[in-house]
């Protein structure tokens, strides 16, 4: 199959040959007819594999075909993202894909000044890419009006959902006009998200190109018990020891994420942090260095977990489990891209048993684990099983070599 059996147009088909897209995913084979013929949709793919210009390209496609006709203030496609960084890449996306096309987009979100965004849609434009809290802003100052609106795109709605967005979206849905079409796509759909989208969706196509919740193949999982005060200290062994190059890590807390920096520049490793108590531009600068390889290191909190599209990321290190298991999928999505191979290694200490155990039930696997001399957990992180199953809690058992290194420890004391 080619996207030109696809129905495209010929500007796009120069582009995306352009960019390197010579033959569609299967997510992209089947969303884009689909969402040419104006149909609702729910596609789930796993990340990495395009889901994107599943939905980028027809509506492009879509808006040419009418002509520019959009009013001020005006919006004809908006789409709906969790984080500034997805904000920003999908935005990107359907600059890149439009880039022939006589077409206004732009994005707006917190965090930066809403005055350059009210003065993007005083013209009014094709797509607005949003966040939804700055949405309601703009709203609220009537500077986006939605009388023209035509499509609804809910990019990673489950984790709007997770991030507290419910009312939001609630208020969002109460000014849209109700004769829309309404695309969902995710790399996970939990049972509040399906049940959002019959709420929604009008006889809606489902798109399942992967079975559900699975992870990328490409991507190497495992993970290294160890206790939680020895992390730190393991993870630089695992950096020098492993001659990793770039490591995207992710951290619980915010809190958690500024003392690993700290410690990884006490090191002399080069680090940088994305959290949601960095202001937007210093995020972007510290993506871009990352980008850029002028740091190796980058800690994240989940709000990186999506959005951050990094070509040729080797390896994502779980320095802690997510307490939402849905994240570890699009955690370590960030990895093994496009086809790539990729590594994403957990770092698992005993009272992060329950969060494994959800982990492995929600990807229907158990994670293969491997010591590190020198660094087995004194309190052996419990056995798991088929199903997420806590085989076995005694958490303050030693395991064996520990056991061995603490003895020592008593008779020398």
């Amino acid at each position: 199959m080619t996207f030109l059996s696809l129905g495209l147009i010929d500007p796009l088909l120069r582009t995306l040959d352009a960019l390197g897209y010579h033959k569609p995913t299967p997510v992209q084979a089947k969303a884009i007819p689909a969402v040419l013929a104006g149909r609702d949709l729910m596609a789930a793919a796993q990340t990495g594999t395009g889901k994107t210009a599943g939905f980028a390209v027809p509506l492009l496609q879509r808006l040419t075909m009418e002509g520019p006709q959009v009013a001020p203030h005006s919006v004809r496609v908006l789409v709906l993202v969790p984080t500034r960084e997805l904000a920003e890449q999908v935005y990107e996306s359907f600059r890149n894909y439009g880039g022939n096309l006589p077409l206004r987009c732009f994005v707006a979100y917190g965090g930066v000044a809403i005055e350059p965004q009210l003065s993007k849609l005083r013209k009014g434009l094709d797509v607005l890419v949003a966040t939804p809290g700055r949405l309601l802003d703009l709203y609220g100052q009537n500077a986006v009006k939605f009388e023209q609106l035509q499509t609804l795109v809910l990019d990673e709605a489950d984790r709007m959902l997770d991030l507290g967005f419910s009312r939001e979206l609630d208020a969002i849905f109460a000014a849209l006009p109700k004769q829309r079409q309404t695309l969902l796509f995710s790399a996970t759909f939990s049972d509040a998200i399906r049940a959002l989208a019959g709420k929604l969706l009008r006889e809606p196509l489902s798109i399942e190109v992967n079975p559900r919740n699975s992870t990328v193949k490409s991507v190497k999982q495992w993970l290294i018990p160890c206790d939680k005060k020895r992390k730190p200290e393991l993870f630089c062994h695992l950096l020098k020891k492993r001659r990793w190059g770039q490591v995207l890590v992710f951290v619980k807390t915010r809190k958690g994420v500024d003392l690993l920096v700290k410690h990884l520049l006490e090191q002399g490793i080069r680090a940088d942090a994305i959290h949601g108590d960095k202001t937007q531009p210093n995020r972007l600068r510290a993506l871009e260095r990352f980008k850029a390889r002028e740091v190796q290191v980058l800690v994240a909190t989940d709000v990186a977990a999506r959005g951050l599209d990094i070509d040729d990321l080797p390896q994502v290190v779980n320095f802690d489990l997510p307490t939402v298991a849905e994240d570890y999928i699009h955690r370590i999505g960030r990895t093994g891209r496009a086809g790539a191979s990729g590594e994403a290694i957990s770092l698992v200490c005993a009272d992060e048993v329950e969060l494994l155990a959800a982990v492995e039930a929600l990807t229907r696997q158990t994670l293969r684990r491997v010591e590190e001399d020198g660094y087995e957990a004194e309190h052996r992180v419990p056995a798991t099983g088929a199903g997420g199953t806590v085989i076995k809690k005694a958490v303050k058992e030693l395991a064996p070599k520990a056991a061995e290194r603490a003895s020592k420890r008593r008779f020398y004391r």
